[in-house]
């Protein structure tokens, strides 16, 4: 029996010296939220680099809609053409109209592809620079953690007005 009672003294020491660490562990994790959809919609940086990106793209963008508008206007001709032209005089405008049209497409592809690109690398920056101001204010604010991506949050805990306001400054 008086290893039973040993063991069972030791289990209780060892028991209360646990307390304190517990008792440590027992505190609120302090937790922040941000929301990332609203720092690339409502954030000043983020603004600005959208109408960059619509500044550098505008002349492409108009030239895109006037080679739509040129392969409409083709078309629409072939159209209204096509019962009194010659069998070879329909076929070599089709042809025209259909490599411009394949033109158009692939100008059309490229010019999506380098807007993403693009959209990508200043939205990378944008990030990055929210990120940063984001772990300036949980050092200063004292947040164990601060999620940006939640399936479900309490507003109780977004800080996204606190970075708001500090990106826009």
């Amino acid at each position: 029996m008086s290893k039973t009672k040993n063991a069972l003294a030791i289990l209780a020491i060892g028991a209360i010296s646990l307390l304190p660490v517990a008792a440590a562990q027992a505190q609120e994790a302090k937790i922040g939220f941000v929301s990332t959809d609203r720092i690339l919609r409502e954030a000043a940086p983020a603004k600005a680099a959208q109408a960059k990106i619509e500044q550098e793209f505008a002349r492409r963008d108009r030239e895109l809609q006037d080679i739509a508008a040129r392969v409409k206007s083709a078309s629409d001709k072939l159209d209204k053409d096509a019962a009194v032209l010659s069998e070879s005089d329909r076929i070599r405008r089709q042809r025209e109209l259909t490599d411009m049209d394949k033109e158009f497409q692939r100008k059309q592809r490229e010019f999506r592809e380098d807007l993403s690109q693009r959209r990508n690398e200043e939205l990378a920056q944008v990030l990055a620079r929210a990120n940063k101001v984001i772990k300036q204010i949980a050092d200063a604010e004292k947040y164990d953690i601060v999620f940006q991506e939640a399936v479900y949050f309490n507003p109780r805990i977004d800080i996204t007005d606190k970075v708001l306001k500090a990106l826009n400054q």
